[in-house]
């Protein structure tokens, strides 16, 4: 069993097709105050945003990792 990283609450792990979903110890899927106020607080960003040449400089660097 692992342990919630926003909570610390006992969790286990099902892979449902591609996904993996945290599941609690009575069954059901885990989802808390904490996890939920953590994924809606990431900035997001438009692809409008970037210019041609940011993306381009974006792709490069993560072409040369490779």
């Amino acid at each position: 069993m692992s342990k919630c990283k926003y909570c610390g609450k006992e969790i286990s792990w099902l892979k449902e097709g591609r996904k993996f979903s945290p599941i609690e110890g009575d069954g059901t899927v885990h989802k808390c105050d904490q996890m939920i106020s953590s994924l809606r607080s990431i900035k997001k960003m438009e692809r409008t945003s970037l210019s041609p040449e940011e993306i381009k400089k974006y792709e490069e660097a993560i072409n040369k990792k490779k």
